[in-house]
Parts: C-alpha cells; sequence; structure tokens
C-alpha cells in the first residue's frame, strides 16, 4: 500500500467475499488431493505437490483476512447472504493468536504434503491437513 493510500472504499462485506474467494480456492486444490489420496489409482506426485502448495500459500494469507470490522457474526440471521455474511465465529477474533497459530499450523502441513517424496508420504500428510482444517471449522465456523 503506498503511503497515504485512500483504502475508505473496501468494506468488511469486501473482505468477508475475499476470504471466501480464498477458501473455496483452498476447498477446491483439498478436493483434488482427496480425490488423488483417496484412490487406488497412482498419483501424480507433481499435480499433487502443486495443489498443495497453493493450500500452503492461501493459508498463510487466510488471517489477514479477518479484520475487526468483519466480525458480523449474528445468530439467527434471515436472508444471511452466503456470498457475503460471515459464517466466522466471533471466537475468532477474542483469541486471534490461536486463530493464527492455526491457519499457520495447516499450512505448514500443506507445505509439508507439497514436498511428499512418496504417495504414502502425501496420503499421510493430506491426512494432517484434513485434520487441521476440520479442528478449525469446528472451533471458528458457525454452520447455522
Amino acid at each position: 500500500m503506498a503511503s497515504g493510500q485512500d483504502q475508505s472504499a473496501a468494506t468488511p462485506k469486501d473482505a468477508i467475499f475475499a476470504r471466501k474467494v480464498l477458501m473455496n480456492q483452498v476447498g477446491m486444490n483439498m478436493d483434488e488431493l482427496e480425490t488423488m489420496t483417496g484412490s487406488a489409482k497412482p498419483i501424480d506426485m507433481a499435480d499433487a505437490r502443486e495443489h498443495a502448495d497453493n493450500i500452503s500459500v492461501l493459508l498463510l494469507l487466510f488471517p489477514h483476512v479477518f479484520p475487526p470490522g468483519t466480525n458480523q457474526w449474528k445468530a439467527g440471521a434471515v436472508g444471511r447472504d452466503p456470498a457475503i455474511d460471515t459464517y466466522a465465529s466471533p471466537d475468532v477474533w477474542t483469541n486471534f493468536p490461536d486463530f493464527y497459530k492455526r491457519s499457520a499450523d495447516a499450512s505448514n502441513a500443506a507445505f509439508k504434503a507439497s514436498r511428499a517424496g512418496t504417495e504414502s508420504e502425501l496420503r499421510g500428510e493430506v491426512a494432517q491437513l484434513r485434520q487441521a482444517c476440520d479442528t478449525c471449522h469446528a472451533k471458528y465456523q458457525k454452520t447455522e
């Protein structure tokens, strides 16, 4: 950002939308990895490593699209727009260091998967990544 650059055009809804786009990309890459590792077919390791590397980079960025103004969760809200309304728990902001660490840990798990030397190693690392994702979602994502 240039010194003095006006960021007033960016709204909390823009940040929420950006993180949904980012997480959608993580999900698409994860789907590819889990399809590869869940099959008995030989794995294209170069392709798998690329998907894992993409996830690693995206998860490094992820906590940075949670500025305080995007803490907008309201239980029981009617007419929630899945594109621009948040499903992030307020716990993200009350325990941000933990959220940040979980994102970094998941990024590291994806990085390890991106460096896997064998199909067996890749399967193990992808399972670790899935566990990291699921535990973070359980703690910090609202589903209602």
